[in-house]
Parts: structure tokens; C-alpha cells; sequence
């Protein structure tokens, strides 16, 4: 008996030292908080209140690992779904929203090394990646950027079938390229045409208090998998970076955006400004954004927001945070007919509906 003991002892060591080769990790995010939504574009709407899960951070449950190929190489994989915990019926969203059943935050694999990294599958646009960086409030609450920047055009958060290289950082230098044979969905299995093609190029400098970089990408259009049929391209330039000056971290950045529709008439072009600070006080960080989205007629005109609110870490994983935000929307004549911008104020997770100012306090735990 005693000898079987020995023996499975040595079995599950065994075991282990195998399985050890591969390292993988268990990383997450748990998010609540309530939501009061107000200031209605609709005359019908007075306000909202909710309590809502995933408002500063999408709520994920994932799974990352790199096993040790030998001679500096090693591969990697993530895999990463959405869930929700306000609602069961959030666990059964339709597939591409955070909150799917599917492994559709992100989704890849791939090899690293002294070369680079080079991955696989369903990314994070390296755009978002970016500018949620530059972002005070890191594309989450009310505060976020992406209430006023898009003004309606097609900026996907993360792309399917999709490739990146992101080369060894040079002295704090890196560039990352990445392309996607079709945005939304699988491929055409008829026409090449039909797939709507995402290039982009990011170079990026990151050394001691600096953090600045210049993304491009271009979005080549076709018809359906929820990209506008008008659409023939969409074209954007963004210039942006933070300076960590340890009593105040700055934060800024410049966007242009072009949308070249089929017609070749009513072309949609949105010029974005954004200036940011935080400031940390002890546990706090207390965080302010002003927002100005400059679009043509085509676009239904200017939107600003501001937004101010701050975060209170409880430890290095659990944070308090509140944010409040506000947001102006003027309007455009285009062919005698008045169109207005609709920018909401919406956050991770949650659409804005159509109110202009929100507010929201909520607790978040990272595992």
C-alpha cells in the first residue's frame, strides 16, 4: 500500500514538472457599480438609473500562458471572454460584444522572441490600445474618450481575423503593425471584395516620464458584417502621448479622421482634441478630461465633453471610482437640412441611450 502511495507521489510530481514547461495564468476583472443618466436628447426621456456591471473595465475571465521553446523563443496564447453580473441575460449577448459567451474580447496565438512578438486571431486594434492609454479615465466610466471622438464612424475596438508584429523596444522605440482580412465576422468565402480590410502602423516611445506615439490606420469598406454600406474607406492620423511629472500626469491628443463614402459626396471628416490630467493625492488619483470633436456637416457638427472623477485604491487590486461627465452637442446645416451630433454618454460596457451627462460610483476587482 504504502508503495502505491510512493509511487502515485511520484506520478503527480512527474505531472507537475511537465505541465510546469507551460506557464499559464488565470487573470480577470469583476466590475459593479450604479449609473444615473440625465439631460435626454430625446423630450420623451427624463432620466436613468441603473445598476450596472463592467463601467470603469469590461468585465473578463481569461486565460494566458508562454511555454519556453528554448533559444529565447517562446510561445504565446491569450484567450479572453466578457461576462456579465448584473443581468443572466448578459451571459447570452449575441457574439462580438464584451459580454458574449464566446472567447470574444481577444483571442490569439503566437511566437516571441529576440525578433519581436508576432500573434494571431482576434486583437485589440493597435488605436485602441493607444489612445485607451492616453485616456485619463483608460476608456472606461462616463469619463471616456470615445463618448465624443467617433462621432458614428466605424472604430472598431478589436478586429477578427487578424495578424500583429510588435518589435523589440530600441531605447524605448517599438512599432506595431497590424492587419485584418476582415474586420467583423469570417471572411467572404466568395469574393475578397466583400471583406473589409483593416491596416494599421503604430511607432511609439515609452522611457521614464514619456509616453508618445503616432498611429495610422485605414479601413478599406464593403458592404454588410455591421460596417455601413456607404462606407468605401475610413482613413485616421492620431498624435498623442502622457508626461508623468510624478505630482501631475499629463495627458493629450490630436485625431484626424476622414470617411470616404461610395458616393463620393457627403464625406464624413472629424478633427479630436483632448487635453487630460491626474493628479495623485496619497490612494487617490483624481482625474479630469476636456474633449473637442470638430466635424463637418456630414458628421451633424461639434460635441465636447468634459469630465472630472477620480479612483481610491483599496489595495493593489480592488479600487473605489466615480466619474461624472458632460456633454454639449451643437449642429450642422448640410443640403438645408439641420443635423445634430448624438454623442451619449455611455462607458465600457453600457451605452449612454441618449443622455449627455451621467454619473457613477462602482467598486472593481482585478484577479
Amino acid at each position: 500500500m504504502q508503495k502505491k502511495i510512493i509511487a502515485l507521489a511520484v506520478a503527480g510530481l512527474a505531472s507537475t514538472a511537465a505541465f510546469a514547461q507551460s506557464n499559464v495564468t488565470i487573470y480577470g476583472s469583476v466590475d459593479m457599480g450604479y449609473a444615473y443618466r440625465y439631460d435626454s436628447n430625446n423630450r420623451n426621456v427624463d432620466s436613468n438609473s441603473a445598476i450596472d456591471g463592467g463601467q470603469a473595465q469590461g468585465n473578463r475571465l481569461g486565460f494566458k500562458g508562454v511555454e519556453d521553446l528554448g533559444n529565447g523563443l517562446k510561445a504565446v496564447f491569450l484567450l479572453e471572454q466578457g461576462f456579465g453580473v448584473d443581468a443572466s441575460s448578459d451571459a447570452t449577448t449575441a457574439a462580438g460584444t464584451n459580454k458574449s459567451i464566446s472567447f470574444t474580447r481577444q483571442a490569439y496565438v503566437g511566437l516571441t522572441g529576440g525578433f519581436g512578438t508576432a500573434i494571431a486571431g482576434r486583437l485589440y486594434t493597435p488605436h485602441f490600445s493607444f489612445v485607451s492609454a492616453i485616456d485619463p479615465f483608460s476608456a472606461g466610466t462616463v469619463g471616456q474618450y470615445k463618448n465624443v471622438y467617433g462621432g458614428g464612424l466605424f472604430d472598431p475596438t478589436r478586429v477578427d481575423n487578424a495578424v500583429a508584429y510588435v518589435s523589440p523596444s530600441f531605447g524605448g522605440f517599438t512599432v506595431t503593425g497590424a492587419y485584418s482580412n476582415n474586420a467583423i465576422a469570417q471572411e467572404s468565402s466568395i469574393d475578397n471584395s466583400q471583406n473589409n480590410t483593416v491596416y494599421a502602423l503604430l511607432a511609439r516611445y515609452t522611457a521614464g516620464p514619456v509616453d508618445v506615439g503616432f498611429n495610422v490606420h485605414r479601413i478599406a469598406g464593403a458592404s454588410g458584417n455591421g460596417v455601413p454600406t456607404t462606407m468605401k474607406s475610413i482613413d485616421n492620423y492620431t498624435l498623442g502621448g502622457t508626461f508623468d511629472a510624478k505630482v501631475v500626469k499629463i495627458h493629450g491628443l490630436i485625431s484626424h479622421n476622414i470617411q470616404d463614402n461610395a458616393t463620393g459626396t457627403n464625406d464624413v471628416q472629424i478633427d479630436n482634441y483632448m487635453i487630460g490630467a491626474t493628479v495623485p493625492v496619497g490612494k487617490f488619483a483624481i482625474k479630469t478630461s476636456y474633449m473637442f470633436s470638430d466635424g463637418n456637416s456630414a458628421a451633424g457638427g461639434n460635441a465636447q465633453q468634459f469630465a472630472v472623477g477620480g479612483n481610491y485604491a483599496l489595495s493593489k487590486r480592488t479600487d473605489l471610482y466615480t466619474a461624472y461627465s458632460i456633454i454639449d452637442n451643437d449642429s450642422a446645416t448640410q443640403n438645408g437640412v439641420t443635423l445634430r451630433r448624438a454623442a451619449v454618454v455611455g462607458d465600457a460596457s453600457n451605452s449612454g441611450m441618449t443622455f449627455q451627462q451621467g454619473f457613477q460610483v462602482g467598486v472593481r476587482h482585478l484577479f
